[in-house]
């Protein structure tokens, strides 16, 4: 076991020899294994056999990963798990859907690291977040000569933003995941990852609480030239498809044991894809105050009332003649532009200059300065995630199938995420509308506006739009017993100092976290009651740090599967500090290195929820401590 102090030095130096890496993303080039395992048929009956759902048509694998941790999603919180997984020396492979890694800091548009006041003062974050950032900030930029910064620079000499202390394009969170994973592989060189591959299904053991394999298919671009169209609405099935078509060749991909080793498997997916596919238990939307007890929980509770989520786009102080604006007058949203303005509002914030709207998550800062109180200038680039602005509050319909939907929907039998359609293609057209109103509305005399689209754009994709929408909140998991809950779920009165009854989880801490309850609601168009609990909605001061047990990643009815990202056991009160950059990579590091201690342990069968009732928490504490996890205040 190494002693922390050693782990910091690790991640130093990974570090500097992440400083020369090249920015370029590309997936790791390990052979394909030779395919063994369960045939078809065999795969069928024991699907049959054990309860639960069944892929079909299962086509025949064309590449068999063999893993001892699989993470499932190429989030910020699977790139912690697969990282962390690979420090234990544990095999580990991790697929994600979009053609970039990092979750919300690339291929979702939300580039800008929200992390609460109190902790940045107290800098009490976990040694590989604090190197991670440190890449992030190290990533070499080439911009655009429009903007006046020629030459390649680093992406911390163009920082000037004040929703974050670190504010960057899309393309360095992505390289700055791809080489960190790769430093990462060092320690485990049979491990594997990559990019555009959709989860597809699993399958279990004949007693159904063992997962023996996920599924997947890989879209390979038949055109050098290929850049994702960003609007997600019109590309999912084509991404989820096993078929071959116009624009991808695809892989059918089987990932699973090592011959005579067992395997454990991570749900790093932002909408809890594994939970949604498998009816693992787990919620979605508000909870009502009878079942949870919380003081600012509605009355009647909603499945379908998630947080608002958002498609980012970027805008530049940038005279393009109006071409962008007149693309943009050419959405046709499915209901009336009149509707779609009526939810636009600055919320009396400027546009421009001293804490603007364009200034809260820029990008590309070409006179850097103090960011509350710099001056906007021709040449800099803005995120715009603004919550009276793209947001997607309505759930008219709601985004996120719900157990019922699935079924109707046949998804079970052909993946496709989890998701609506409709709901995705009018929250793209808002956001584009919402662009729109913003350059009509806003330009000011020397501030002109250009919406960003096309190859060169931020986004990467041809709408300009987020090559997937940022997610606040997906599918959580039931806990199992613990802390006085025969189903555990952390509460708003755990998160909040002006509510008793909170309760000490430090005696099973594994993660950290600390934020605003910060709740973007739910509405419907027709003003019906929604069941949200933004009224819970408080600033950081009212809320205690919050030690996450790790209770909370583990779910009910299946033995070898946890949590690495949003999808933990919280109520939709307590996802509002959950869900932000600093909890996920916390969740998702304590989840990867649990999985390689668990497979490091001389226990056969040893699996997640052992680890407490048989007396090892204190083993595997020191060893996260080791990793240099921190979960103390």
């Amino acid at each position: 076991m190494f002693s922390c102090i050693l782990l910091i030095a690790i991640a130093t130096s990974l570090f500097d020899a992440f400083k020369h890496a090249q920015s370029e993303v590309s997936l790791t080039n390990a052979p394909a294994a030779v395919e063994t395992g369960l045939q078809q048929g065999e795969l069928n009956q024991l699907v049959n056999a054990n309860g639960r759902p069944q892929l079909s048509p299962l086509p025949v694998a064309e590449e068999v990963w063999e893993c001892e941790v699989v993470v499932v999603g190429g989030s910020l919180g699977g790139i912690a798990a697969a990282s962390h997984a690979m420090a234990t020396g544990a095999q580990t492979c991790l697929i994600e859907l979009t053609p970039w890694l990092g979750g919300q800091i690339s291929s979702q548009g939300v580039p800008a690291l929200d992390e609460s006041g109190a902790m940045q003062r107290k800098q009490n974050f976990s040694a590989s977040w604090r190197a991670f950032k440190e890449l992030v900030a190290q990533q070499p930029v080439n911009l655009p000569a429009w903007t006046g910064l020629d030459g390649a620079r680093r992406t911390s000499t163009l920082n000037s933003c004040w929703v974050s202390g670190l504010c960057f394009l899309p393309q360095a969170g992505a390289s700055a995941a791809q080489q960190w994973l790769e430093a990462a592989a060092s320690r485990s060189p049979g491990s594997r990852w990559g990019t555009a591959i959709a989860f597809k299904g699993a399958s279990f053991d004949a007693s159904g609480r063992q997962i023996t394999s996920i599924h997947a298919v890989k879209r390979i671009p038949k055109a050098e030239d290929y850049i994702p169209v960003g609007r997600l609405s019109q590309e999912l099935v084509s991404w989820y498809s096993w078929a071959e078509d116009d624009t991808f060749e695809k892989v059918p991909i089987r990932l699973q044991p090592m011959p005579g080793k067992s395997m454990l498997v991570i749900d790093a997916t932002d909408t809890g894809e594994l939970l949604g596919w498998a009816n693992i238990p787990h919620r979605t939307g508000s909870e009502p105050k009878s079942l949870t007890g919380e003081v600012n929980a509605p009355d009647v509770g909603n499945p379908d009332c998630n947080q608002a989520y958002t498609f980012p786009f970027v805008l530049a102080i940038l005279d393009d003649g109006g071409e962008s604006y007149r693309k943009l007058q050419q959405v046709q949203p499915g209901f009336s532009r009149e509707e779609h303005r009526s939810r636009f509002d600055l919320e009396g914030f400027p546009m421009f200059h001293r804490g603007s709207l364009f200034n809260y998550r820029r990008i590309v800062s070409t006179t850097l300065g103090d960011s509350w109180h710099g001056e906007s200038a021709p040449g800099d680039l803005s995120i715009i995630n603004w919550n009276r602005g793209n947001d997607w509050v309505f759930m008219d319909p709601p985004v996120l199938l719900t157990e019922d939907k699935i079924v109707a929907s046949g998804q079970r039998q052909n993946w496709l995420g989890g998701l609506d359609l409709e709901s995705l293609k009018e929250g793209e057209n808002h956001a584009l509308l919402f662009a729109e109103w913003l350059i009509e509305t806003q330009v000011k005399p020397g501030l002109p506006l250009t919406y960003l689209a096309g190859a060169n754009s931020p986004l990467g994709t041809q709408s300009g739009l987020s090559m997937y929408p940022y997610i606040r909140e997906g599918r959580r998991i039931l806990g199992r017993s613990a802390y006085g809950q025969e189903t555990f779920m952390i509460l708003e009165s755990d998160i909040r100092t002006d509510l008793s009854a909170g309760r000490d989880f430090s005696p099973t801490v594994v993660a950290l976290a600390h934020y605003d309850v910060d709740i973007h609601g739910c509405r419907y168009r027709n003003s019906d009651n929604t069941g949200e609990a933004a009224a819970a909605s408080v600033k950081e001061y009212v809320v205690r740090p919050l030690q996450i047990p790790i209770e909370a990643l583990i779910p009910i009815g299946v033995d070898n599967l946890i949590m690495g990202g949003k999808g933990i056991a919280v109520s939709h009160i307590a996802n509002a500090v959950t869900r932000l950059h600093y909890a996920e990579w916390s969740v998702g590091a304590a989840a990867g290195a649990t999985a390689g201690w668990i497979l490091n342990q001389d226990t056969p069968g040893l699996t997640p929820p052992d680890i407490v009732p048989t007396g090892r928490f204190m083993p595997l504490n020191e060893y996260l401590m080791a990793q240099g996890l921190r979960f103390t205040w």
